[in-house]
């Protein structure tokens, strides 16, 4: 099983690698339109009513084929084309002489025909195959008039591949956009199904499998992946039987000042959770009592100043060190950070640190390029736009790749569709994430599970991708109501599912 994403380019040539391959258009059109007819028939009574509205390319193809099926099956089936079936070409023009079914335009020169949404009266299952993932423009005229009807409609409305409106790289919306309850799609997800806006309008996504190989992907290269298992398990870090806490490295977390330690805390406790051997707590001097108050299991070392950060860092078995949680902004935040990356640790930059560099991030990215050990950056939508302003105006997934690339570290871009990137290209997004998690602390806590991971040895985007996905698990067997204090031990369920899957 592979957690690859395809942009819609990288679909066609798919499909194009699969033709070429010996396996005609017409029989993947066909299997896609029977994966289609098949969804329709869970959501439809037995003789139901199910309008099915086409589009002009294949997309539509694939709605033909759903109505032959269905009609066959003893549905009560509509069809409707948006455009005049005179423009049909190729396996789409062989599926609609296929189908000898009526069928309606709905469009009359640049207007959409008036009586639609009482057409469309009455329907339990409503098949959008106008477009899919394959749209290059924003929808307009009739086009977007229909969506506005179909959005109305108390139908059950199934997408063919990604509802229509959705860019289906990057989950955009296009103008206007059906807003599905389920959506079929074949071979791979598309990033458009992850990521934001678009994926709150998929609605239940079914991937049916129509006879494309995972070999093409040798050729394609994806470089875009869903956060799961499948993704990382080869780098997950297994204890060895004759390990121990030396061998599972030391992280270090860096305190705030007294009245902000809450914040390492929870951080250190995550990482200590996640399976690192060992970690210290490092506290200024007047914040030594009230952490030591809270702390069992985790090491407490009183730090104050670069020169120490320097002395406790020679030691080379902390090897992971994380800082930015409650630490404070400013110039002595700075001067904390150059002094851990020039020891040349793996390290995971958080919160605070994030905005002491925000007046001058290239000093930051210039400092984490000369060291050569890992580095992961953690920013909200907020930290990342102070930190990168020229990238805003991309969409998630370009702009998590660009800051990764321009700062040379792996990057955490936080959110419901949280998008971890490597400065090679490689990204992934992360689905799991309930909304509980939306609390203060939360994302200290997935700091510390990162670091945890990068003390354990693995490499920085795998830990980053193993930390998001961790975090959202945690974040579902909390369940509602949940602070971030409870995921520290909600962490135990997923660590054990780990063990046991990918021991």
């Amino acid at each position: 099983m592979t957690a690859a994403l395809l942009t819609p380019q990288e679909m066609g040539q798919a499909d194009r690698l699969t033709i070429e391959g010996g396996i005609p258009g017409p029989d993947l059109m066909e299997r896609a339109g029977s994966a289609v007819a098949d969804a329709a028939s869970r959501h439809a009574p037995a003789g139901g009513r199910v309008h099915i509205l086409c589009g002009p390319g294949n997309n539509g193809g694939d709605g033909f084929v759903a109505a032959r099926l269905l009609a066959e099956k003893g549905y009560d089936v509509r069809v409707d084309l948006l455009k005049s079936p005179s423009g049909l070409k190729g396996d789409a023009a062989t599926a609609f002489a296929a189908m000898t079914l009526p069928f309606e335009i709905l469009t009359s020169g640049d207007q959409l025909i008036g009586h639609m949404a009482d057409r469309l009266t009455g329907a339990d299952v409503i098949i959008d195959a106008l477009f899919g993932a394959g749209l290059d423009r924003p929808l307009s005229g009739p086009a977007a008039e229909l969506v506005e009807v179909v959005n109305g409609s108390s139908a059950a409305i199934i997408a063919v591949d990604l509802p229509s409106g959705v860019n289906g790289a990057t989950g955009e919306i296009m103008g206007s956009a059906i807003k599905a309850h389920a959506t079929v799609t074949f071979f791979l997800k598309k990033p458009g199904h992850l990521l934001f806006p678009g994926r709150g309008l998929c609605g239940t996504v079914t991937i049916a499998q129509i006879g494309i190989e995972t070999g093409v992907l040798d050729t394609i290269g994806p470089a875009a992946f869903e956060n799961s298992p499948d993704l990382w398990q080869a780098s997950w870090p297994r204890p060895a039987v004759d390990g121990h806490k030396y061998s599972k490295g030391h992280a270090v977390v860096f305190s705030g000042p007294m009245a902000k330690t809450g914040a390492a805390r929870l951080a250190a406790m995550a990482a200590l959770r996640t399976g690192a051997g060992l970690v210290t707590l490092a506290s200024p001097p007047d914040a030594m009592m009230v952490n030591a108050a809270h702390l069992t299991a985790v090491m407490l070392k009183k730090v104050s100043g670069p020169e120490a950060i320097r002395d406790l860092l020679s030691d080379p078995r902390l090897n992971a060190v994380l800082i930015g949680p409650g630490y404070g902004i400013g110039e002595d935040t700075q001067a904390a950070v150059e002094a851990i990356i020039a020891k040349g640790r793996s390290f995971v930059l958080d919160a605070d640190t994030l905005t002491s560099f925000s007046e001058n991030p290239q000093k930051l990215f210039d400092l984490i390029k000369e060291n050569s050990s890992s580095a992961i950056l953690t920013p909200h939508d907020g930290e990342f736009q102070r930190l990168f302003p020229d990238l805003t105006g991309l969409d998630k997934l370009a702009r998590a790749r660009e800051a990764a690339r321009s700062s040379g570290a792996v990057l955490i871009l936080k959110g419901p569709d949280t998008v971890i990137a490597a400065p090679d290209g490689r990204a992934a997004i992360n689905c799991n994430a309930p909304p509980f998690l939306a609390t203060a602390g939360s994302g200290d806590v997935l700091a510390g599970i990162a670091v945890g991971l990068l003390a354990q040895g693995v490499p920085a985007f795998e830990a980053a991708c193993q930390a998001v996905w961790l975090h959202g698990e945690a974040g579902l067997v909390s369940g509602p109501g949940l602070i971030a204090e409870d995921l520290p031990a909600a962490l135990r369920e997923p660590l054990r599912h780990l063990w046991t899957s990918l021991a």
